[in-house]
């Protein structure tokens, strides 16, 4: 079973820049395009045409696609900064919670599977920010990271649904289904992260 790991913060571990940090780096820039982005998506699919549609996925994919390049770019140039650091998961769920409350609205999700990715994702972060409090990164696990994937591929096919239409596929039953399986996923890495830092609080007393 994948693990989700936890280690002791150590500067040698995430190079953070000394001195005067330079908020506007490339890796920062792109966390505040995907902040950006949010009120495009939900301006063009708060009326959801076939065109305004399509756009909107487009601008989901692409705030999706600044996430998978910020963190890396800031670790290969080591320009991982605080602020980075606080504002790139704030913008991952910004993100999220935008698209889910959006299709909620247009009927084409149930609202306890958004409250219960929504809740998920909100328990994580809290738990990530006590653990990092007391000097400890839990770091994603695959689950975790399958489950980040799944729900923006099924954000943008439910966005997408009566606006393309694509031969023996159903939009709506395969991005409801890849929603419910990223749900499972998020449920098993919760676990795991709850265990995990439940581990590590119980040594430290």
């Amino acid at each position: 079973m994948p693990q989700v790991h936890v280690v002791k913060a150590q500067p040698k571990t995430v190079p953070v820049n000394k001195g005067v940090e330079r908020t506007f780096n490339l890796p920062n820039t792109l966390t505040f395009l995907r902040i950006l982005l949010v009120p495009v998506y939900i301006g063009l699919f708060s009326t959801p045409t076939v065109e305004r549609s399509i756009l909107a996925a487009a601008v989901f994919g692409l705030a999706a696609l600044t996430d998978l390049l910020d963190g890396y770019i800031a670790r290969q140039r080591a320009q991982v900064t605080k602020i980075g650091r606080l504002i790139d998961p704030l913008a991952d769920k910004f993100l999220v919670i935008s698209g889910l409350v959006l299709l909620v609205q247009f009927q084409r999700v149930e609202a306890w599977l958004a409250i219960a990715l929504i809740i998920r994702d909100l328990a994580v972060t809290g738990i990530r920010a006590v653990a990092a409090s007391r000097g400890l990164i839990i770091a994603a696990g695959t689950l975790g990271k399958y489950k980040v994937v799944l729900q923006i591929i099924g954000i943008i096919l439910l966005t997408l649904e009566g606006a393309v239409s694509i031969s023996g596929l159903n939009v709506h039953l395969v991005g409801t289904t890849t929603l419910y399986v990223a749900l499972a996923f998020s449920l098993i890495s919760a676990g795991q992260y709850i265990y995990e830092a439940w581990n590590e609080f119980s040594k430290k007393g």
